[in-house]
């Protein structure tokens, strides 16, 4: 009987030594065509050890076709911004993002190419050239989540933005007015926008909702605002959208508020549709020139407001005032018109004065308490 030799193992993939010495590795993919390593190797036993990854990736079900993530930046990024489920606003903000703080410096990189080391080159590169810490956090959300999806396409394995807390903005502590600033400021600015500057303040409104009001959105009766849409400025034309988060709310009115507002109709056209806000020739309000108009530098200094009071502050003053009543999360996250916890929490520390109270009242019970056991 006749020795039976070995079956030999059919080796993985096929190595070619070159002219210059180095070797080339190919193997064929699931689909039958040939791939090739983007470079040579010094030894064979290098050759070797990449095919056995590809080869280890065909058989655990990781494996992506290459030619998918030698897609560039620029151009995959840019895809996903088109082409993901967004809001207006946000597709404008992402795309003026990935413009200015991504593309110039990743944009010519393929999607395999960019590793975590890129994605912390690229982030020192902006802090070096002065982005603003909430410019870079906001870029590095976009960066990861463009990458998420490249994962999910099958064109990358690993997402590269790995660096803790980079997506945390932590922005500046922005001014807040007290309520005698508040009317103060309204009685400066005038008449014609006192309820413009009261309504941002105690009812916690944007000024594209503000400017958006229509007259049958107001509710005296009930004391309601119904948010129903936004304004939005784009290349110079307003278009109308659904407020930020794509969240139409109710807000529920003061009734001070309710009594400057029953006054300000008075000013209003009867039509259901006529808008409550205008300017003074009846148009509607631009952010633009707005401040010059009313003058509102000097009417902030006038108040003693800091010199950066912004009219948003105005809002985030009636997010302060609105925590201090003791809301909750939930329902400052309603009156807000946010849909996450983390924005609403941000007005949480704003009950500090209510807990410096309780110490406060705490303090005095044990003091009387110690004083009638001594």
């Amino acid at each position: 009987m006749g020795i039976v030799s070995p079956t030999r193992r059919r080796q993985f993939g096929a190595i070619k030594r070159r002219a210059s010495g180095r070797y080339a590795a190919s193997y064929l993919g699931p689909d039958g065509i040939r791939r090739f390593a983007g470079h040579t190797f010094v030894a064979k036993a290098d050759a070797q050890a990449w095919l056995a990854q590809r080869q280890a990736e065909l058989h655990t079900g990781s494996w992506i076709d290459p030619a998918l993530g030698r897609m560039k930046l620029s151009e995959y990024g840019t895809r996903w911004i088109a082409e993901h489920k967004l809001s207006d606003r946000t597709r404008d903000l992402y795309a003026g993002l990935f413009r200015l703080h991504i593309a110039p410096f990743l944009g010519r990189v393929a999607l395999e190419d960019v590793t975590s080391e890129v994605v912390r080159g690229w982030r020192a590169k902006l802090k070096d050239q002065g982005r603003s810490p909430s410019t870079m956090a906001k870029s590095y959300r976009l960066l990861r989540a463009i990458f998420n999806a490249a994962i999910d396409d099958g064109r990358v394995t690993r997402n590269p933005c790995r660096i803790k807390g980079a997506d945390r903005e932590n922005p500046e502590e922005r001014p807040v007015a007290s309520v005698a600033e508040v009317f103060d400021l309204a009685d400066r600015i005038g008449p014609q926008y006192r309820a413009f500057v009261l309504a941002a303040a105690l009812a916690s409104l944007r000024w594209g909702e503000l400017v958006a009001l229509r007259r049958r959105d107001i509710d005296l009766e009930a004391g309601l605002i119904f948010v129903r849409r936004a304004l939005v400025e784009r290349g110079g034309t307003l278009e109308v959208s659904l407020p930020k988060g794509n969240k139409t709310r109710t807000v529920a009115l003061p009734e001070i508020l309710v009594q400057e507002l029953r006054e300000h109709l008075t000013r209003v056209g009867e039509d259901a549709d006529a808008s409550v806000f205008t300017g003074e020739r009846g148009g509607t309000p631009r952010r633009g020139n707005w401040r010059a108009n009313v003058k509102w530098s000097a009417a902030i200094s006038g108040v003693g407001l800091p010199a950066g009071f912004r009219f948003h502050d105005l809002r985030h003053t009636g997010n302060h005032l609105a925590a201090q009543t003791g809301a909750s999360t939930r329902e400052l996250m309603e009156r807000m018109g946010h849909s996450t916890v983390r924005a609403a929490m941000i007005y949480q520390h704003a009950t500090d004065a209510r807990s410096r109270h309780l110490a406060d009242r705490l303090d005095a019970l044990v003091k009387e308490q110690r004083g009638s056991a001594k």
